[in-house]
């Protein structure tokens, strides 16, 4: 059985695998590193762009697509029938829950703007204290999966108050439902998207849902770009009533003449939440894992679209 994956690194990261299993990079769809014939176990690159995805119906045995990304948007409803499809999830919990720490803070903070009087050999004291702090905060996460989790936890020792928010309440663990937004809103500092991109969440961030923040509230996403509605997005924010800390962007990249980059309140960075250096080892591990459980005729883990 063969299994492609797009890092040579990948080898020595996987562990050991039974005798019967052959592994190949492939890290040039140009280029196979051998016949398509025999592949049931493909892994495409990190953060694959939709072009990539019809790849997949060119490998006429293939059983298995494993992403290395947490996000699987672009290739749901797109991978040949019969064709399991796993994200990574857990691979990117520790990376993400530090962006977002790490944003939150440098928002209310004010680093972009000491940053920037740097540059200009600037003591900006008089400009930029007092701060605003992270400490008493209410920080609204939506998303309660494993990295909405690990943002908690590592938030945690900042004395916030939590409020975690699902696609439907989950009572017992203190999960709000997503329906229940329109009166948690008007409560929150701190708002953190990390949904998936789906029907339901494209669009989520809109102009009622921003109005309904509080003044000087701070909305961080580290989901994906459409989920927030750019040109709401830019309305909203160009007031200067709220800022925001934005790890992804619709569209993506950010044009350069796109005035989200002239804001002052905006932090941007260019979706790097997930690329940290520890990425392909726990990766790697994963996709180890998932090609032992598969080659045992097990069900795989993390599945998105269940082609059995």
């Amino acid at each position: 059985m063969k299994v492609w994956i797009p890092h040579e690194t990948g080898h020595a990261l996987l562990g050991e695998l039974p005798a019967q299993i052959t592994v190949e990079t492939m890290e040039d769809l140009a280029r196979p590193p051998s016949s398509a014939a025999g592949v049931r176990f493909w892994v495409p690159p990190f953060l694959a762009t939709r072009e990539i995805v019809p790849f997949a119906h060119e490998l006429p045995d293939l059983a298995v697509v494993q992403l290395l990304s947490a996000g699987a948007d672009a290739w749901v409803g797109r991978v040949p029938d019969g064709v399991v499809l796993c994200d990574a999830r857990g691979v990117h919990d520790p990376s993400t829950a530090e962006w977002v720490v790490t944003a939150i803070l440098a928002r209310l903070r004010a680093f972009p703007e000491m940053i920037r009087a740097q540059a200009e050999r600037r003591w900006a004291y008089d400009e930029v204290a007092p701060t605003d702090e992270l400490a008493g905060k209410r920080v609204l996460i939506i998303g309660a999966g494993s990295i909405g989790t690990a943002v908690r936890d590592r938030l945690a020792p900042f004395e916030v108050e939590f409020t975690l928010v699902a696609r439907t309440a989950r009572a017992a663990q203190g999960v709000h439902g997503v329906d229940e937004l329109p009166g948690l809103l008007p409560h929150a500092d701190v708002v953190v998207l990390l949904v998936p991109l789906t029907p339901q969440t494209r669009g989520l961030v809109d102009e009622k849902f921003l109005a309904a923040m509080p003044d000087g509230a701070l909305l961080v996403n580290a989901a994906r770009g459409p989920v927030a509605r750019i040109d709401a997005l830019l309305a909203e924010l160009s007031t200067g009533r709220i800022s925001a800390a934005l790890d992804v962007t619709d569209p993506e990249p950010l044009p350069a003449d796109h005035p989200l980059w002239e804001l002052p309140n905006v932090l941007i960075t260019p979706h790097v939440a997930g690329s940290v250096r520890g990425l392909l080892p726990r990766a790697y591990r994963l996709v180890g894992e998932q090609i032992r459980r598969f080659a045992a005729g097990e069900r795989p883990e993390n599945v998105v679209v269940d082609g059995y």
